[in-house]
């Protein structure tokens, strides 16, 4: 018998039919069309402080790879080697400690994989990478000084910029180098003065390594070098004009400090881990700084602000004009000259018995 409802099952029917048919001349045409190529993933933006990740090396065919860290780059042991690997997917990634460089630790930026920290040599930690598609990591500790990498896994095309654009599929040429001259931001030494015998027991220097292009540079206290956590990473470092210098504590070695006589500055006395004191420099000179309990044993660093000539030597005149500091990696503005917290630090410091400047303020 036929119904109302009968009618709306049959309209339904042809609907259904005339979707079907839709669907099946759009298969038709889309097997037809010609396979549009997969967009770059643009990692020059996320390397632009990486000096070593200038370009991408080919490990497909291999079921598990090893990339080692604490690797020479970015002022120090501060690399991953290869920083920037193609592998296929299912590939197990095995990153193996120097034994160089400090503590450091592997951390995905998309959060799918963080390591423990190490420090010893042979030490290791390994991550599957079953699905094709580009992971950036970098190590915690040193993220701020370049300490970063990337695994492509599969045909992914990824951009490191500075050339020719994308890498190709498995086994391509990569997409041109990571040019660190070209915004300021890498490794090199766009300029390194005169300093003179200041460097000449300091174990980790190595010329001074080009931070300009920055807003904020980081300098570890307590890094690795000189016969123990007796060293600031990098001990030389060129910013630009207006540049706000952090030097942050480890915690290894003891307590430490950061003071210079031209100009005057000087930081308390600290051993925690993750403190924090630092200075907005402006002008144009060399600044040589050190920690006082440690300077004999070649604890010092540099600070070269704009341009101040090959010859500028160290003792150059620098201008400063704000003083950050904090515990616990808390960064507190003080809007005072950094003279005049000098001065009111070795006044506190002539009131108190025994006390000299550097100690901890209360």
């Amino acid at each position: 018998m036929n119904s109302e409802h009968d009618g709306i099952d049959n309209e339904r029917r042809t609907l259904l039919k005339t979707i079907a048919a839709g669907a099946a001349v759009g298969g038709v045409a889309t097997a037809g069309a010609r396979p549009v190529a997969a967009q770059a993933t643009t990692l020059s933006d996320y390397f632009s402080n990486t000096e070593n990740a200038s370009e991408v090396t080919d490990m497909t065919g291999q079921s598990e790879v090893t990339v080692e860290v604490g690797t020479d780059g970015n002022g120090s042991a501060f690399g991953f080697g290869p920083a920037v690997v193609r592998v296929d997917p299912g590939t197990t990634v095995v990153w193996e400690w120097t034994g160089k460089g400090g503590q450091h630790n592997v951390v995905a930026d998309d959060g799918s994989f963080e390591s423990e920290y190490h420090s010893s040599s042979g030490d290791t930690f390994e991550h599957a990478f079953e699905s094709a598609g580009v992971t950036k990591y970098y190590c915690a500790p040193h993220e701020m000084m370049g300490m970063k990498g990337a695994v492509v896994v599969g045909d992914a095309q990824v951009s490191l910029g500075g050339g020719s654009g994308s890498t190709a599929a498995p086994g391509g040429e990569s997409g041109g180098g990571n040019d660190s001259g070209g915004d300021g931001a890498g490794g090199g030494a766009s300029v390194d003065p005169d300093y003179g015998d200041w460097f000449a027991n300091v174990s980790n220097f190595d010329g001074t390594v080009d931070r300009t292009g920055e807003e904020e540079v980081r300098i570890e206290v307590g890094a690795q070098g000189n016969d123990g956590a007796f060293a600031f990473s990098p001990a030389a470092v060129h910013v630009d004009p207006g540049a706000t210098v952090v030097w942050e504590w480890t915690g290894d070695g003891g307590g430490h400090n950061v003071y210079s006589d031209d100009p005057a500055f000087e930081s308390p006395t600290q051993s925690e881990a993750g403190a924090t004191y630092a200075l907005e420099f402006d002008g144009e000179g060399v600044c040589q700084y050190a920690c006082a309990p440690h300077e004999a044993a070649g604890m010092k660093g540099a600070v070269v602000v704009g341009e101040p000539g090959a010859a500028g030597g160290g003792g150059g005149i620098v201008d400063i004009e704000t003083v950050l500091w904090g515990l616990a990696g808390t960064i507190v503005a003080a809007p005072f000259v950094a003279s005049q917290i000098v001065a009111n630090r070795r006044r506190d410091d002539e009131d108190r018995p025994g006390g000299r400047p550097g100690n901890p303020a209360d």
